[in-house]
C-alpha cells in the first residue's frame, strides 16, 4: 500500500479544470475565496503576479505552478501592486459564460498571459495532517521541474491538450491535474516545515510501519505498544519520533484517521452504520456516532442521509 495514494484516495482527492485565460494588460483579478478546495493557476505562457493574504505577490512566470490552498482569496495580476476587479464583475463584462478561454482585453496575442486555471477538492469533511500542513501557497518553478520528471510531463500534457481543445480534453486535464497535485506536494513539501516533517514520516522505514499498520487495520485495537512494536522502536522513543514528524500523537492520528475511513464508508448506502462503526475498530455504534458527531458535528445517519439527497 502506498501511504500518500491511501491518504488521497480515502479524502476523495479530485482534480476540476475551470478555465484558460488569454489576459492582456491592463489587468487585476480578486479571486474569491472558495472553502475545501486547493486552486491552481499554471502559467503556460508570459507572466504574472499572485497575492494571497497580506503575503508579498509572487511572481509567476512561464513554466511555473502555483497552488493557493484552502480556498484562500488571492489576486492575480500583470503587476505586483494593480487594483484588482472581483471576478464575477470582470467575467461579467467580458461576456464569458465558462466555456473556452477567458479573455481579458484584444483577443488572444502572442504576448497575453496565457494561464489554466482549476482546483482540487476533497470530499466534504476531508481532513488530514497533509492538508492542514499544507502552506498559504506552493510554488513549483520551471527550474524546479527539471528534476521531477513525472511532473514535467504532466504539465506539459495538459498544456497540450488546453491547446488541442479536442473532445475528452477537460476529462484529460483532470486526469492529470491529480497526478500533478501529488507531485507538487512531494517536489513543494520543503516550502513547509510541517508538511517536510509529514513527507519524511511516510518514507520513513520505521515510523511509515506504523502508520501503514494503521492504515491497513483500522479496526485493531492498537495501543503505543502494539505500534511500536511494528516500528521496531521503543514506546518511548516512538511516541517522540511519531510526535515529532506528523504533529500528533498516534493513538490521536489513528482516530482521526479511523473517522475520515467512516466518513468514505459511509457514502455507500449498501454498508449500515453498524458495519462501519466495527469495519474501524468500534464495538459499539453508540460510540461510533458519538465520536462522529463530536468530530463532524452531525451523525453518521444524519450525514448519510444528507448526502444521498
Amino acid at each position: 500500500m502506498d501511504l500518500l495514494s491511501d491518504i488521497l484516495d480515502t479524502l476523495a482527492l479530485r482534480g476540476q479544470f475551470y478555465f484558460r485565460t488569454c489576459f492582456n494588460s491592463p489587468w487585476s483579478i480578486a479571486v474569491p475565496e472558495y472553502p475545501d478546495a486547493i486552486r491552481f493557476h499554471y502559467a503556460v505562457q508570459g507572466e504574472c503576479f499572485v497575492r494571497a493574504g497580506d503575503g508579498a505577490a509572487l511572481h509567476l512566470r512561464q513554466g511555473d505552478l502555483m497552488l493557493v490552498p484552502a480556498g484562500a482569496a488571492h489576486i492575480i495580476s500583470d503587476t505586483p501592486d494593480r487594483k484588482p476587479a472581483a471576478l464575477e464583475n470582470v467575467m461579467q463584462d467580458t461576456g464569458y459564460d465558462g466555456g473556452g478561454v477567458f479573455i481579458v482585453g484584444e483577443g488572444c496575442e502572442d504576448k497575453a498571459t496565457q494561464l489554466m486555471c482549476g482546483h482540487f477538492s476533497f470530499a466534504e469533511g476531508g481532513n488530514h495532517p497533509l492538508l492542514r500542513y499544507l502552506p498559504p501557497i506552493l510554488h513549483l518553478s520551471a527550474r524546479m521541474r527539471t528534476n521531477a520528471f513525472w511532473l514535467d510531463e504532466a504539465l506539459r500534457l495538459m498544456a497540450r491538450q488546453m491547446a488541442a481543445d479536442t473532445p475528452g480534453t477537460d476529462a484529460v486535464i483532470r486526469r492529470m491535474s491529480e497526478i500533478i497535485f501529488i507531485e507538487t506536494v512531494r517536489c513543494c513539501a520543503q516550502q513547509s516545515a510541517e508538511l517536510a516533517r509529514l513527507m519524511d514520516a511516510l518514507t520513513d522505514p520505521k515510523i511509515a510501519r506504523a502508520i501503514l499498520a494503521m492504515h491497513r487495520d483500522a479496526a485493531s485495537p492498537w495501543t503505543v505498544e502494539r505500534l511500536a512494536s511494528q516500528a521496531a522502536m521503543s514506546r518511548s522513543r516512538f511516541a517522540e519520533r511519531f510526535q515529532e514528524l506528523v504533529g500528533t500523537g498516534p493513538l490521536t492520528y489513528l482516530a482521526e484517521w479511523r473517522l475520515q475511513m467512516a466518513r468514505s464508508l459511509l457514502r455507500d448506502q449498501r454498508i449500515s452504520v453498524q458495519e462501519v462503526a466495527g469495519r474501524i475498530g468500534y464495538q459499539s455504534p453508540a460510540a461510533f456516532t458519538r465520536a462522529f458527531n463530536n468530530m463532524f458535528g452531525e451523525s453518521p445517519t444524519r450525514f448519510r442521509d444528507r448526502i444521498a439527497a
